[in-house]
């Protein structure tokens, strides 16, 4: 795979835009301190892309790949995944859009997949299967269904392909609280689906295998720790509001023997509810 660096030109803009690309999902890739060109060919990217790179540096430009595929590569020195996605949402040129992080292999065909999926579905949001390792996998679609406010968070953005002028008229976007980068643990993909939802846009999953996630260290798991509990908490006030208390007691009931092993059940409830306090605040 060889690439081109190219400004960002009028004439490549019309190419990128031609009535057979039209119609390919564009890859809405959030990265930190990627080198461009290794990071696209590790992840066998094959479509148009949004490539959003958080490097201390502030940049534009646009990389050329030797299939005919554009990525507009945007450097940033600003940091937080929630930022990364909502710029790659802004940035976004085709009407289907695909989530994506730095460790993602993508299949061959995947953007055919997705272009069929569309076709067969009024769904605004597609959540397709992406390989995991069994420890940290928490959905494996076999059959299609329909995905609710009670069961999206398993979800995570990497999983999701979306109508762009959805996401627009919804006028939703990402948390900048949660995630890498961020004050507080993991959960933007579950607050931004549940929004989603919320608003009325409509989600399915379905059983298509797209790529695999290559195993890394985590970016915020450190432990299920006092931090741990306490940003969960804070997390459950955003998703479940008046009934946050509720869920944090039946989180803490049937995660008890994975999760309590080194803070007691009554502990980590007791910090939840303390963060469950704090999202109030904020």
């Amino acid at each position: 795979m060889r690439f081109i660096t190219e400004k960002l030109t009028e004439d490549n803009n019309k190419k990128m835009n031609s009535p057979e690309r039209i119609k390919e999902p564009e890859l809405l890739i959030s990265a930190v301190n990627a080198d461009p060109e290794t990071l696209l060919k590790k992840m066998k990217v094959q479509t148009d892309a949004v490539l959003v790179n958080q490097c201390g540096r502030e940049g534009e430009k646009e990389l050329k790949l030797s299939s005919g595929c554009f990525t507009r590569v945007y450097e940033r020195n600003e940091k937080g995944v929630g930022r990364s996605r909502n710029l790659a949402l802004e940035k976004a040129q085709r009407p289907l859009v695909l989530f994506s992080d730095e460790d993602i292999v993508y299949t061959d065909g995947y953007a055919d997949k997705i272009k069929k999926a569309f076709e067969e579905e009024t769904a605004d949001i597609i959540f397709f299967n992406v390989k995991v390792n069994e420890a940290r996998r928490t959905y494996w679609t076999e059959k299609r269904k329909r995905v609710f406010a009670f069961n999206c968070g398993r979800y995570p953005a990497y999983a999701a392909a979306a109508r762009l002028s959805s996401l627009r008229k919804a006028k939703v976007s990402f948390s900048l609280l949660f995630g890498g980068g961020a004050p507080y643990s993991n959960g933007e993909d579950s607050l931004f689906f549940t929004d989603c939802i919320r608003r009325g846009l409509k989600c399915v999953a379905r059983p298509e295998v797209i790529g695999e996630e290559i195993s890394r260290p985590s970016t915020w798991f450190t432990g299920y720790n006092e931090k741990f509990f306490f940003d969960r908490g804070v997390l459950y006030h955003f998703l479940y509001g008046s009934a946050a208390y509720i869920w944090a007691l039946r989180f803490v009931y049937t995660k008890k023997k994975i999760m309590c092993n080194e803070i007691t059940p009554g502990a980590a409830l007791k910090l939840m509810k303390k963060g469950i306090e704090k999202g109030k605040s904020l």
